[in-house]
Order: C-alpha cells, then sequence, then structure tokens
C-alpha cells in the first residue's frame, strides 16, 4: 500500500527540480514567457493606480484599452511581481509557475465572464477583459509546456529521460558502448 501511495506521488521517480538542468536552455524559454508577461501586468497595475482610480470602482476607467479599478491593478502587480520572481528563480520552478498562473488566468476569464453584468463584478471586468485574461493564460500555458509537454519530445529532453527512466540508462548504455568501439583502448 505504501508503494501505490508513493508511485501516486511521485509518478516519474523524480522530484520536479531534478528534471531540468539549471543551466539548460528550456529554462530561457521558461524565464522569457514569465518575465514579459509579469512586466506587461507590473506596468497596467502601475498605470491603474498612477490614475487613482477608486479601490472597487466599477465606473469604467481604461488602462492600455482595458478596464481596471484599484482592486484590478493591485492584483496585476501581485501576479507580475510574482512571475517577475519566477524569471529570475528560473528553470523547473518558472515552468510550474507559467503552467500554474497559466490555467488560474483561464479560471479567472470564464469566472469573471460570468460575473460581467453582475453587482459581484467587482475587478470591473469588461469583454475586453475577460478576452485579455484567456489569452495571457493561453500564452503563460505555452510557455510553461514548451520543451516539457508533447509527444516528439527528444530522447536527450530532461523531462522525456525523467518518464522514461529505464529506456534512457538503456540508450545511455548503448551510447557508452558505441564510444568504446569507436575509439579503441591503447596502452
Amino acid at each position: 500500500m505504501a508503494r501505490r501511495v508513493q508511485r501516486a506521488l511521485h509518478p516519474v521517480n523524480a522530484r520536479l527540480d531534478e528534471h531540468l538542468p539549471i543551466d539548460h536552455k528550456l529554462s530561457q524559454v521558461y524565464r522569457v514567457g514569465a518575465g514579459l508577461t509579469g512586466l506587461l501586468l507590473v506596468v497596467f497595475g502601475i498605470l491603474g493606480l498612477v490614475n487613482r482610480i477608486g479601490f472597487f470602482d466599477t465606473g469604467g476607467d481604461t488602462v492600455l484599452a482595458l478596464n481596471t479599478n484599484g482592486a484590478l491593478s493591485v492584483l496585476s502587480i501581485c501576479f507580475g511581481g510574482l512571475l517577475i520572481f519566477g524569471m529570475v528563480v528560473g528553470g523547473t520552478f518558472a515552468s510550474t509557475l507559467n503552467i500554474v498562473l497559466g490555467v488560474l488566468f483561464i479560471a479567472s476569464g470564464f469566472v469573471n465572464l460570468a460575473l460581467l453584468d453582475t453587482g459581484l463584478n467587482f475587478l470591473a471586468f469588461k469583454i475586453q477583459n475577460v478576452l485579455f485574461s484567456f489569452v495571457v493564460g493561453v500564452m503563460l500555458m505555452w510557455f510553461g509546456m514548451y520543451g516539457r509537454v508533447g509527444s516528439a519530445l527528444p530522447h536527450d529532453n530532461p523531462y522525456w529521460r525523467a518518464r522514461h527512466p529505464e529506456q534512457a540508462a538503456r540508450e545511455d548504455r548503448a551510447r557508452l558502448a558505441q564510444g568504446r568501439l569507436a575509439r579503441p583502448d591503447t596502452v
């Protein structure tokens, strides 16, 4: 029973931070995605706060063609700061953060779409905000999943190797044996 629980918690027998070496080229993709999106959100939030819009005002104030209020501006700065932190850390953390926040942005789009014409729309969303939330969510998920999810990952990809440890070990042994045959030992 304990083995089944262990397998459910760690299905590939590897922790997330072991999948990607710190200097791997995929880390740059995750960093760029988190950094650019974070910067966009921070700029949007700061411009919303500079306009001194009420915190829960739903009067239709716009910044960068999106409706906003003080609460949405503060949330944008917080999520943007979190993404910038992910950019600084990089690696699998940035990838996972991009995926999780991407899902949250898409969920936020659906929730706020349902709340558009109600009194519960305290973030002052309009349809352009919903569409922006969907686009940012998909973009973050794409950046987070790049090189991590797919049916045609190369066999030297650290995520493929973590999911297929037996086959990766066989390929390593074959490569090592082939290297020995190519250059015989000289004494």
